[in-house]
């Protein structure tokens, strides 16, 4: 199975990626590899990680202007799409509309063998996390009825789909769980294990969601407010030990504070303060991991002026301490 990628006049081979055949069988494996993303004009990287019937991918690029990719793959695949940051398009005959996802979205996308071109536009950075899976292997986790019942029969024609017409919000626990994969510190079989788990529990997120939601309640925002919840969330990003209030964020970006709360819940699937929790706890366990912050310094870095709350806060959030972290990593 190879995937090859073009520059944007067809003519150049930026690069061709050969998956291992063992992605698609029972045998036991387990491969990691990263590619530099300089050859395509682009600065950063992208990381692989494959095992039998499951391959995971995170790209993080900046891109210093709007970028078309081509590409061909002769894989089959049902994709777990997450567009973390960025807005992305992919031109291809196989699909019945155009491919395209904004920050915060995802879907989960069948192809088999299909060639399109893949138009990324300029933002200050652009990040992407997929799990693709193995017909076989996906099929085992596809519930029945409605929505599902019209991909299990698109995947049997293999015909290029999308499981639900609309993306859908990337929530919080979602986010945890991919933010749990990619700084996974354990190894071999063990790293596996956990990686599997943890495939299986976002792909339950993701199917219990598109259940459990009207196809025709989706986001309403028009295209000036949504660069304004953009900015709000840019803002939280950036000053995790901030003091904000929902009025003076409103204020800052020049909305109002029920326009703001509504809209970015409708958004990003979840409150404002919900997701500056999310980001805070996630910094919090990225830097005691990595085991040069004490926990009393982790609380102050993200806006707890008492430990023993952001301890209570952390253990809420992971089911856990962050001393036994300490002691775990």
């Amino acid at each position: 199975m190879k995937t090859r990628i073009y520059g944007s006049e067809l003519e150049e081979l930026a690069t061709e990626v050969t998956h291992p055949n063992a992605f698609k069988t029972e045998q036991s494996f387990y491969m990691e590899r990263e590619y530099k993303a300089d050859h395509l004009m682009l600065e950063g990287s992208y990381k692989e990680v494959f095992f039998e019937g499951i391959h995971i991918g995170y790209g993080d690029f900046k891109l210093p202007r709007t970028t078309l990719v081509h590409f061909d793959t002769d894989m089959e695949t049902i994709e777990m799409h997450f567009a973390l940051l960025g807005n992305a398009r992919a031109h291809t005959r196989d699909f019945e509309k155009q491919v395209s996802f904004k920050t915060n979205q995802h879907n989960l996308i069948y192809a088999c063998e299909f060639k399109g071109a893949i138009e990324w536009c300029a933002e200050k950075d652009m990040k992407v996390f997929e799990v693709n899976l193995w017909p076989s292997f996906f099929e085992k986790y596809l519930p029945e009825g409605g929505l599902f019942d019209l991909f299990r029969e698109n995947i049997e024609k293999k015909k290029a789909s999308f499981l639900s017409p609309h993306n859908y919000p990337i929530t919080p626990q979602m986010m945890t769980l991919i933010h749990q994969i990619l700084n996974c510190n354990r190894v071999g079989h063990f790293k596996r294990m956990f990686l599997e788990s943890h495939v299986i529990e976002l792909l339950m997120l993701q199917l219990e969601q598109i259940d459990n939601h009207n196809c025709e309640v989706f986001c309403t925002i028009n295209k000036q407010h949504e660069e304004k919840l953009y900015a709000v969330r840019e803002i939280l990003s950036q000053h995790l030990s901030g003091d904000f209030s929902l009025n003076s964020l409103a204020q800052q970006v020049g909305t109002n504070e029920f326009t703001l709360k509504k809209g970015f819940k409708e958004l990003f699937g979840t409150s404002v303060f919900g997701y500056w929790n999310q980001i805070k706890m996630q910094e919090a366990r990225t830097l005691l991991a990595e085991g040069v912050m004490n926990v009393k310094e982790v609380s102050a870095r993200i806006g707890y002026k008492n430990p023993q709350h952001f301890s209570t806060a952390f253990k809420r959030y992971y089911g856990y301490s962050p001393s036994e972290l300490r002691v775990s990593v």
